[in-house]
């Protein structure tokens, strides 16, 4: 392997953060950035002040509704390391996006609400990361307020998730009480003091565990809890298993509060040294892509439209798998078998780009999309072999669609094209194209309103959506051809943009049924 190829793959540190809504998520991106310099001022802390908005929640209709709708792409330097933060949505209606967010990742940041524990959303964005054999972190926030007691959310994390809870750092203190953690592998209490006049935290002091400053900074009572939970850990006689982490088998805890910022340094410092450089990647003919190859391998994750207002444009979220990128290189997109010349390749912060003139394995780049990429695409310089597929989600919401005003039908089957690309929806038609409006599908119903809101202030359409009763499709796999129709009542027979033909259900017992009368049809929920 190339020894620069080499080097900076290790400094590499790709990874995604999840979390239930209202957990802190984007707070804690926004304090991580602090540390990496790429911002000066968090917005989540000063923005009902000075009304600025989180970095990461860039679109407007994250700014309106206080909500992250689409996930988002950070990069930074830190303690000469690259990281690449992919911030993903929290609300379960954007699960899928979330879900293509984490095959670019090489690791997980799991955030849990001190308070709440593992919620709903927790749940399911943890069994997507098991899914796709990512090793997890966690980090309990909001200790700042007054919350569970910690070995109760450890016992819960280990029931809930049948993995190993070791917390690498130990919380002293909770609510207004809270005051400092505790580093188990140096054996060292890091002090905090809360910044005057505002919500950030800096480091008074790290101390040892005999250190007259404790009985000062914590008090008797909290020092007592403090020295027999730790003592309690101790006599567990656990030590850290790092390949057990790497194999998804631990999950290293971290205690703290994004907000004031108690416990994001050491959370990130620990991340560099223990979560994985970027690594190979299967393939869909059983063989795998190193990183240190030396031909240039990526998988597009994501599109993006119109992150640029003013030119419509399209962009491609493409994660460097393995060799060297570098601007102005002909790949070739393995689905088409079309060389393409990647001309403008861009660096991605949130919805800021420039241009970049090389990239590494686990890095993240912008590429204008003029059609030429979807979902799922690999792209190389070497051999024409293909990543595995994302599975796309099954929709679960059903709407029709059409323009307040007749003669911007144009307007608005371009931006619900456009719309598509990025994966948010699927675009349906009555089978045979009987009517001209089209059916939105979706996994769930909020998508309905991000569309309706980008159509209007990205395209300028006003819409008309009426919501229909079908609560989940199944594609046809072996269509019988169209003068053979499926019809059952409480169905209604469909075709996607690209002709594959599909049945929506009213039920699960309704798709059961039909299933079982007519096995022949080979009814699928996603054809990829």
């Amino acid at each position: 392997m190339d020894e620069t190829l080499q080097h900076e793959i290790g400094r590499r540190r790709t990874f995604a953060i999840i979390s239930h809504p209202d957990a802190g998520k984007t707070t804690l991106t926004e304090k991580l950035l602090l540390y990496g310099g790429a911002v000066r001022l968090a917005g989540s802390v000063t923005a009902r002040r000075n009304e600025r908005h989180a970095r990461s929640d860039w679109m407007k209709l994250e700014q309106k509704r206080g909500i992250s709708i689409t996930s988002t792409v950070l990069q930074f330097n830190y303690k000469d390391h690259v990281v690449n933060l992919l911030d993903t949505p929290g609300h379960e209606d954007f699960s899928e996006d979330t879900y293509r967010t984490l095959a670019a990742a090489d690791s997980v940041v799991m955030l849990i609400d001190a308070a709440n524990g593992i919620e709903p959303q927790t749940r399911k964005l943890y069994e997507v990361a098991r899914m796709r054999r990512l090793p997890v972190f966690t980090f309990i926030n909001k200790m700042d307020r007054p919350g569970r007691q910690p070995l109760d959310l450890l016992d819960e994390i280990e029931r809930e998730f049948g993995i190993l809870a070791f917390p690498l750092v130990w919380p002293i203190g909770d609510g207004a009480d809270f005051r400092g953690v505790y580093e188990r592998a140096t054996k060292q209490v890091h002090l905090f003091n809360r910044a005057t006049g505002g919500d950030t935290a800096t480091v008074a002091s790290v101390v040892d565990t005999d250190s007259p400053a404790l009985d000062r900074a914590f008090g008797v009572e909290n020092l007592a809890r403090f020295r027999e939970e730790t003592s309690l850990l101790d006599e567990a006689g656990a030590e850290f298993d790092h390949a057990a982490y790497l194999g998804g088998d631990l999950t290293p805890v971290f205690f703290g509060s994004a907000v004031t910022n108690f416990g994001v340094e050491l959370l990130l410092d620990r991340i560099l040294d223990l979560a994985p450089a970027p690594g190979p990647r299967a393939t869909r003919d059983g063989g795998r892509v190193e990183p240190g190859d030396s031909a240039f391998t990526g998988l597009v994750f994501k599109i993006q439209a119109n992150m640029d207002p003013n030119h419509r444009d399209r962009v491609a979220f493409l994660r460097a798998v393995s060799g060297k990128f570098e601007r102005d290189m002909v790949v070739t997109n393995v689905r088409t078998s079309k060389k393409i010349r990647l001309a403008r390749p861009q660096k991605l912060f949130a919805e800021e780009r420039e241009l970049t003139a090389e990239a590494f394995p686990g890095d993240v780049i912008g590429l204008v999309n003029p059609g030429a990429f979807a979902i799922g695409d690999t792209v190389t310089t070497g051999p024409l072999t293909q990543f595995e597929k994302i599975p796309h989600f099954s929709p679960e919401q059903f709407a029709t669609i059409r323009p307040t005003t007749p003669a911007k039908r144009k307007q608005l089957l371009k931006g619900l094209q456009q719309l598509a690309e990025e994966g948010a929806i699927q675009i349906l038609w009555t089978f045979g194209r009987t009517s001209p409006d089209p059916i939105l599908a979706a996994v769930g119903a909020l998508q309905f309103d991000v569309v309706r809101f980008r159509l209007e202030d990205e395209y300028g359409v006003e819409t008309l959506l009426q919501p229909m009763s079908y609560a989940l499709a199944r594609w046809v796999r072996n269509d019988p051809g169209p003068d053979v129709r499926i019809e059952q009542r409480g169905t209604m027979e469909v075709e996607d943009d690209e002709g594959h033909r599909a049945v929506l259900f009213e039920t699960q017992w309704a798709a059961r049924r039909l299933t079982d009368e007519r096995p022949e049809l080979n009814l699928v929920s996603s054809i990829v």
